[in-house]
C-alpha cells in the first residue's frame, strides 16, 4: 500500500470534477450560441465555451493522468502536454475573439444592437471633429 494513496484519490476526484465542469461550460457555450441575439454576445458565448470547455478539462486531464499508474512514465508526457495545450488555448482564444469582435465592429460588418454606448463611434467622431478643427486653423 502506498503512503500517498488518499492524496491520489483526492487529485483524481478533483480532475474528474474539472472535466465535468468543462462539460457544463461547453453546454452553456452551445446554448449561448443558439439563444443569444447578436454576433458579439454569441462570440462571448463561444469564448466561454472554449475557455471553460477546453482549458478546465485539460487541467483535469493533467491531474487524472498524473495519478494514473497504468500509464507508466507516459503519464508525465500526457500531463505536460495537457497543461501546455491549456496554456496555449488560454492565451489564444480570448485574443482571437477580441480580434474578431474589433474587426467586425470597426468594419461595421455586423450591427451593434442593442447599443448602450459605442466608444469606437465616439472616438471616430472625435477624430473627425479634431481633423476639421485642425483644417480650420491651418487656412
Amino acid at each position: 500500500m502506498k503512503m500517498f494513496e488518499p492524496l491520489e484519490y483526492i487529485v483524481l476526484a478533483l480532475g474528474m470534477i474539472l472535466v465535468t465542469i468543462g462539460a457544463f461550460c461547453d453546454l452553456a457555450g452551445a446554448l449561448g450560441m443558439v439563444r443569444f441575439p447578436n454576433f458579439f454576445v454569441r462570440l462571448h458565448a463561444a469564448t466561454v465555451g472554449s475557455i471553460g470547455g477546453a482549458v478546465i478539462p485539460l487541467i483535469g486531464v493533467a491531474l487524472i493522468a498524473s495519478v494514473s499508474d497504468q500509464l507508466g512514465f507516459f503519464k508525465w508526457a500526457i500531463s505536460g502536454g495537457a497543461l501546455v495545450t491549456a496554456l496555449i488555448i488560454l492565451l489564444v482564444a480570448p485574443t482571437g475573439s477580441h480580434a474578431l469582435a474589433y474587426s467586425a465592429h470597426k468594419s461595421r460588418a455586423v450591427p451593434v444592437e442593442p447599443k448602450v454606448c459605442d466608444l469606437l463611434e465616439e472616438h471616430e467622431k472625435m477624430k473627425v471633429e479634431r481633423k476639421v478643427s485642425e483644417e480650420g486653423e491651418v487656412t
